[in-house]
């Protein structure tokens, strides 16, 4: 198992704790900040992908005029995990 408690950057979120499996299989997501309902949404639809999946859809993603967003930040949680030894 993978974990990771990524401070966000551009975000009303303030924090992304995330834990992924040996297969990089997501297992868990939690947002500290943001808007809860939607962060709920988010962490229930990415749970049981693979972090991969997750990247490729999610990166990007811009809210308003901001240049990033909690899954844009999300997936640059995603890819340090991935990168853990």
């Amino acid at each position: 198992m993978k974990h990771i408690q990524y401070q966000t950057q551009g975000t009303c979120s303030k924090l992304i704790d995330i834990t992924v499996d040996e297969n990089n299989v997501i297992q868990q997501v939690f947002f500290v900040g943001g808007c809860n309902g939607n962060l709920q949404g988010v962490s229930r639809l990415v749970t049981g992908q693979k972090v991969d999946d997750v990247i490729e859809r999610l990166n990007g993603i811009r809210c308003g005029a901001k240049p990033t967003s909690c899954p844009d930040q999300l997936c640059r949680a995603l890819e340090q995990i991935k990168n853990q030894k």
